[in-house]
């Protein structure tokens, strides 16, 4: 049985453009990723970690904060900064 969404998918092909966007974001979630791994960052040392704009790692970081991949942890001791973390996941059942 043919889903409509997979017809569609047949019939209508993503352009390059949106293609090397999709393998841009996947690539900032990567390094983001892994750079919160160690523990929450302000933008800036994100930045640093990845060796990025802070510019370009605010951009993806609220990307990844609209989609609920990361979240606010606290502010700096100098309160110039929010801190972000990775989303804790929900054991799901």
């Amino acid at each position: 049985m043919n889903r409509t969404v997979d017809i569609i998918k047949k019939q209508r092909k993503a352009t390059e453009a949106a293609k090397e966007k999709l393998k841009e974001f996947n690539r900032m979630k990567k390094a983001i990723t892994n750079a919160l791994r160690e523990g929450p960052a302000t933008i800036p040392q994100i930045a640093g970690k990845i060796n990025e704009p802070t510019d370009k790692v605010l951009y993806y970081l609220m990307t990844m904060y609209k989609f609920g991949m990361v979240e606010v942890d606290s502010i700096d001791d100098m309160d110039e900064y929010y801190l972000y973390r990775l989303k804790k996941q929900e054991n799901k059942q």
